[in-house]
């Protein structure tokens, strides 16, 4: 590995409540310490309006303002970031090589703490609609559509509350499920079941998504009868779940069946020095508080293994 190359303790990547709280953690304990994320510094959470179960925030907290003051901590104590994509990893004994859009790193340790990106519908017409009426974010986009019929497609805690969200913004919005009962908390159901502007399609799935420029329909079938029907909606919501972002790693850590990082307690992978935070990592509990957690568990142990 070339000596040029810039040399950090720890390189964090993903910038979440995982990363974040790693990097909080790594600073004060004066390891130098670079984050990279590719995307909007907070990950999946700055999509949440309200976050109501965070401990210690009893008014609740809209998901941006977490994350901000989580970086804001990161940052007085010395961490550093970089807007850059990781595209691999190279180890060479205890050193390793951060491999990035904007060039490459050498990190004593590091600490993936990338999550998760939204899974596709994979229907026909969505690719083409992306960014034309379909879309995975609600808080993004919502204001588009105003006035507008919308559907929504899922059952958990995302969907939802990309259902609650849009609100305040469409007519009218028809949450599609593919099963007879949602997934999501039972608080969550209580809100979009007492609300008249949600209309729920149960054990129902999109089949595709129509229109010329913009979406003005889409093809859906009910899973028990086998009835076909066509809704005219001005927009998608996808929220059918997420996949880990993990493309980059195969072949260097072992994942398990949906890509996802096998730690030990300690959060380490099968590679030494190589730590695993938050959603991305296989049993992880998909919450913000959670992540946090990790990265704090995963910074400690790193520190430990930078020291020898």
């Amino acid at each position: 590995m070339s000596e040029s190359l810039k040399k950090y303790d720890v390189v964090i990547i993903g910038g979440g409540p995982a990363g974040l709280s790693a990097g909080i953690y790594t600073s004060r304990a004066r390891l130098s310490s670079l984050l990279i994320e590719k995307g909007a510094i907070g990950g999946q959470i700055i999509n949440a309006e309200l976050v109501e179960n965070y401990p210690g925030i009893t008014a609740g907290i809209n998901g941006i303002d977490l994350t901000q003051a989580m970086y804001q901590q990161a940052t007085k104590f010395g961490m550093e970031t970089l807007a850059a994509e990781v595209t691999g990893i190279a180890i060479n004994g205890k050193q390793k090589l951060v491999r990035t859009s904007q060039g490459d790193f050498i990190a004593g340790a590091i600490i993936i703490a990338g999550g998760s990106e939204r899974q596709k519908l994979g229907v026909p017409g969505e690719a083409q609609h992306t960014g034309k009426g379909v879309s995975y974010c609600a808080t993004c986009d919502g204001a588009f559509f105003r006035d507008k019929k919308v559907a929504v497609v899922g059952g958990g805690n995302a969907a939802v509350t990309e259902a609650l969200e849009l609100t305040k913004f469409a007519s009218r919005i028809i949450l599609i499920h593919r099963r007879h009962e949602l997934r999501a908390t039972k608080i969550l159901q209580e809100k979009v079941m007492s609300n008249t502007r949600i209309e729920i399609l149960w054990d129902t799935v999109v089949e595709e998504i129509l229109g010329e420029t913009f979406v003005n329909k889409i093809r859906v079938r009910n899973k028990n009868t086998g009835k076909a029907s066509v809704l005219d909606v001005s927009g998608v919501f996808v929220s059918v779940g997420s996949q880990p972002a993990t493309g980059y790693l195969k072949g260097l850590l072992t994942l398990d069946a949906v890509g996802a990082i096998v730690t030990n307690e300690r959060l380490e992978t099968n590679v030494p020095g190589i730590f695993a935070a938050g959603d991305i990592r296989s049993g992880s509990i998909r919450q913000a508080i959670g992540a946090a957690g990790d990265g704090a568990v995963a910074a400690v142990n790193a520190g430990k293994y930078v020291a020898g």
